[in-house]
């Protein structure tokens, strides 16, 4: 007979099916390394909500805290750098009485390309400099005598070989690894087993894809590229195109949002029976460009373009065959986010913009280092795609919906900023005024970008949960309420100039659990080159193809 298990689970904000713990769960002590990055910080945020059960949180970064609000009152900040002999680190420890029953690792750098290359191109200099980041945290535990019950390493989708070119999915923990190229992640996870073995002190590796959340110095943040290319288009009065095609418009791409992410390192770390065990990491939301794009582009007041079948696309073949079979990875694209970053009419754009709500320091002063990352996961053809079957099985059972998480990320960062809103006011709040204006923050370049124009949930519709998130918004803030729109014209005269005489009439969708309820955007024809700032609406056989968020 097959046993039954039953677990109790809970709903935060937008996040639903998170573990509960037992209540002798309490006074527990923890490190978390690299804590001023993407998922650093949010590591701290989810141990914060729970202070009967985490007493001191040490966050261990280089840099001071970015957000010091953020920390919560819990939390004490030691710069630490992991660079320097573990002697040095440890006696920083020891200095500070820094002692833990877990251990959450974070720490990452991420090496400059060669000029012209990709982001990852330096493969070798990734896994020597990374590698040595977490040798001397557990070189300098050992000296420092801090021996924790439970080791957790971040490291990612990467594992599985995807970015090398088109692999067997649903990636599951157990695939081989993929030795084409060096990972640092490989020598991360030999360096923790033998350090874990020796001193008797369990492990976790968690796995999560693109991630999602927004700090203000994260290089790798998905939202924030994403918002300064819509919200540029809708001041320049030009549609959201999407660079790459079909297939990359149409593959199933998992996404991991920082928060949902911590929740799952922190369930891991506390379950006995997931000791010595990986786990992917990921909202287990099927994520579509198809899906969201055009949600993307009502956010803004924009009218949005699929790729065009008769474009001339570039073309770029990867070398290897990941799987150890088929054909090698092939990427169609029309245009790179980098290469839109550097157009004249771009950077004027945002000069523009820059003038009129005192935005601070430019995205474009480091094109690659901001819009890299996005633009793979628009460009790739090939699914990224999770299992989440065997945290599953032991019982977890988190979940977020992808869109409202995007939603969230940015609109409570403006939130927070443009009402002066610390760390825990923010977090007392449950959901509060839903049609507040929207901005994204910088990670790397300290900037933030107001929305076009409000984003209003209908009534009945899902809404978006805190996330206790920090970012850095203009001075643009609050003329929203004076009937300012950012981003161009007036919502209706920005729809019409990007879509044509024949395109006023617009669907209206609802933005919810069901995602964006709409018809296909249809046929149009078009001349398309945006890299070089050409992309215009010939005709419109149909209605527009705006769609906008319930109640625009």
């Amino acid at each position: 007979m097959a046993s039954t298990s039953t677990y109790t689970i809970q709903t935060k904000g937008i996040y639903y099916g998170l573990p509960t713990f037992p209540p002798e769960v309490k006074n527990l002590k923890a490190i978390v390394a690299g804590a001023n990055g993407i998922s650093g910080q949010h590591m701290v945020r989810a141990m914060s909500q729970e202070p009967e059960r985490w007493s001191e949180i040490y966050a261990l970064s280089r840099r001071p805290p970015l957000d010091k609000e953020s920390l919560g009152p819990r939390t004490t900040h030691i710069p630490v750098d992991f660079l320097t002999s573990p002697e040095d680190i440890a006696k920083v420890l020891t200095e500070n009485n820094v002692q833990a029953d877990y251990v959450f690792f974070f720490a990452y750098l991420q090496p400059p390309p060669q000029p012209g290359q990709s982001l990852w191109s330096n493969a070798e200099e990734m896994c020597e400099v990374n590698g040595r980041l977490l040798q001397n945290c557990l070189s300098a535990l050992s000296v420092a005598s801090i021996i924790p019950k439970r080791f957790v390493l971040q490291t990612g989708l990467k594992n599985y070989g995807g970015h090398l070119g088109p692999v067997n999915v649903p990636h599951q923990e157990d695939d081989p690894r993929v030795t084409l190229e060096p990972n640092f992640y490989y020598p991360q996870e030999d360096i923790l087993w033998e350090w874990c073995k020796k001193n008797s002190t369990q492990w976790n590796v968690i796995r999560p894809s693109f991630i999602l959340g927004a700090v203000k110095d994260a290089a790798m943040n998905l939202v924030y590229p994403l918002c300064v290319y819509a919200a540029v288009q809708a001041h320049m009065k030009q549609p959201l195109v999407f660079p790459g095609d079909y297939l990359a418009w149409d593959k199933e791409q998992i996404q991991s949002t920082a928060m949902l992410n911590s929740y799952l390192s922190e369930w891991a770390a506390l379950t006995p029976a997931a000791g010595d065990e990986a786990f992917n990491a990921g909202d287990d939301f099927p994520f579509y460009w198809s899906r969201f794009w055009p949600i993307l582009a009502s956010w803004y007041g924009v009218s949005w373009l699929p790729p065009d079948q008769n474009a001339e696309y570039k073309v770029m073949e990867l070398p290897h065959t990941p799987r150890g079979y088929g054909p090698k990875g092939k990427i169609h694209y029309t245009f790179t986010l980098c290469e839109w970053a550097h157009r004249p009419d771009v950077q004027k754009a945002w000069a523009e913009m820059t003038e009129q709500s005192g935005l601070a320091q430019s995205p474009f002063n480091d094109t690659e280092r901001i819009f890299s990352f996005a633009e793979l996961a628009l460009i790739v053809s090939w699914p990224w795609q999770y299992s989440m079957d065997k945290a599953k099985k032991m019982g977890w059972h988190g979940y977020v919906n992808t869109h409202e998480a995007i939603h969230a990320v940015a609109e409570d960062l403006l939130e927070r900023e443009s009402r002066g809103l610390g760390h825990s006011e923010v977090s007392k709040r449950q959901h509060g005024d839903r049609d507040a204006k929207v901005a994204v923050a910088d990670g790397g370049a300290h900037v933030t970008i107001a929305f076009a124009q409000h984003v209003r949930r209908p009534e009945g519709g899902a809404e978006a949960g805190d996330l206790d998130e920090e970012g850095r918004v203009g001075s643009a803030v609050g003329a929203e309420a004076d009937g300012v729109h950012f981003g161009g014209a007036e919502p209706d005269a920005r729809a019409d100039a990007a879509a044509g005489d024949e395109g006023r009439g617009r669907r209206r969708g609802r933005f919810g659990p069901s995602d964006l309820e709409s018809e296909s955007p249809g046929t149009h024809r078009r001349s398309r080159n945006v890299a070089h700032g050409e992309a215009d609406v010939v005709k419109t056989h149909q209605r527009s193809a705006v769609y906008r968020a319930g109640g625009l």
